[in-house]
């Protein structure tokens, strides 16, 4: 995933070196201000829970740094992975605008370290300050654009090769070295359940796109080899 996630936050919004443009947070020094006194730092060890699905919307959270995977559960107790949430996103928007329950569950996939606000002082905040509207606006838009790219994912390619090499290439946007790598810190069954197959059909792809050497793995770092080769299977 991305490799700023690495990097811990001082804790402190006001003198934040990770910021990013295309974050919630790359605010005014006014706004940034405030921001930094509405809301507390709180660290989440791996496997722990920030929201459960179907909870009351009680807070909103920004992503400081660590990646966080959001699911939801069907009543027969199946779990769809919809997306990974990355540094700068932020966490229970939609539910907290809406003042609904929250319509997934958020557990993180490392060490996380999150902005938590209380949901009525960050809708208040949200009152005050256009830019922090505007940034929220985008938020949401990025969650439509992710669950499109999702859909389209699953619509557009047939195979479970094509699923991957799709997933993987989403991945390496952006990234213009030789030899693309990210961090993957899902399992093979979330994969399965974010591609729509079975965790053994995940299994085999990888091993074979290993075989051919158009990937490497080592531990969760996923290093793409062969760029023309992963786009040929897409």
């Amino acid at each position: 995933m991305d490799q700023r996630s690495n990097m811990m936050h001082n804790g402190n919004c006001l003198t934040c070196k990770n910021r990013h443009t295309d974050w919630f947070c790359n605010l005014s020094p006014q706004a940034l201000t405030e921001f930094e006194t509405l809301g507390m730092q709180v660290m989440v060890p791996a496997g722990g829970t920030l929201f459960f699905e179907g909870q009351p919307s009680r807070s909103v959270s920004v992503l400081c740094t660590g990646h966080v995977k959001l699911a939801v559960s069907s009543k027969d107790g199946k779990t769809l992975l919809v997306r990974i949430a990355k540094p700068g996103d932020v966490l229970g928007l939609s539910a907290a605008l809406l003042d609904m329950p929250y319509e997934i569950t958020a557990q993180a996939l490392d060490p996380v370290q999150i902005k938590a606000f209380q949901r009525q002082d960050f809708l208040r905040f949200l009152e005050r300050h256009i830019e922090g509207s505007m940034h929220a606006a985008k938020m949401l838009n990025q969650e439509y654009r992710d669950a499109l790219k999702d859909a389209t994912r699953l619509a557009l390619s047939v195979s479970i090769t094509g699923r991957v090499a799709r997933l993987f290439s989403e991945m390496i946007l952006g990234q213009n070295q030789q030899y693309p790598c990210f961090r993957m810190s899902l399992t093979h069954e979330d994969l399965a359940t974010m591609l729509g197959t079975t965790r053994e059909s995940v299994t085999r792809t990888l091993n074979e796109m290993k075989r051919k050497e158009i990937i490497a793995i080592k531990g969760t770092s996923i290093t793409v080899l062969r760029r023309d080769a992963l786009e040929l299977l897409l």
